[in-house]
């Protein structure tokens, strides 16, 4: 497994598709997933640390494998079938492992708002490896994310898009 560090949360502006882009720790390459808009928003708000009034889906099922006692100790983007990618959850509950199936929207959401590492696959980063050039501006370390420019760009694409869209 490679470990990943989310460098940004995008809109393709070919497809107007959200995407999220994940990083090698200490490489150069990315590995781009398309996600859609709910999930980006979601994770826009982990990486801003919004706080919401009510608990998000993410931040209810960190609480919850919490109050079972559990630990999410990675998360794991680990198949590509039919250009969809798989993940799953690692948690560790006493001493015993528990492997939860995932979307790597949904997985990436958890881990960021519970701290646990994002892993790759080493065949996926290696089979097909992404260069894709980043802005300094991409870099999740940055404090300087616009969360509100990310929803608008959502936002946007919500407005735009069509169910037709889907079909190609």
């Amino acid at each position: 497994m490679v470990e990943v560090v989310l460098r940004a949360v995008r809109v393709d502006v070919g497809s107007s598709t959200p995407l999220l882009l994940l990083e090698e720790v200490g490489g150069d390459r990315v590995l781009p997933i398309f996600i859609g808009a709910p999930e980006a928003t979601a994770i826009a708000y982990a990486l801003q640390h919004v706080a919401t009034p009510r608990p998000m889906s993410h931040d209810l099922l960190g609480n919850v494998v919490s109050a079972l006692g559990a630990k999410v100790f990675a998360v794991e983007i680990d198949d590509l079938i039919d250009n969809t990618f798989f993940a799953s959850i690692r948690l560790l509950q006493g001493d015993q492992e528990v492997v939860v199936s995932a979307r790597p929207s949904d997985a990436v959401a958890l881990a960021l708002r519970v701290g646990s590492p994002i892993l790759v696959k080493d065949e996926l980063m290696s089979e097909d490896p992404r260069l894709v050039l980043l802005d300094e501006d991409d870099d999740e370390d940055d404090e300087d994310i616009d969360a509100d420019e990310l929803l608008a760009e959502l936002r946007d694409f919500l407005d735009t898009v069509n169910p037709e869209d889907f079909d190609q």
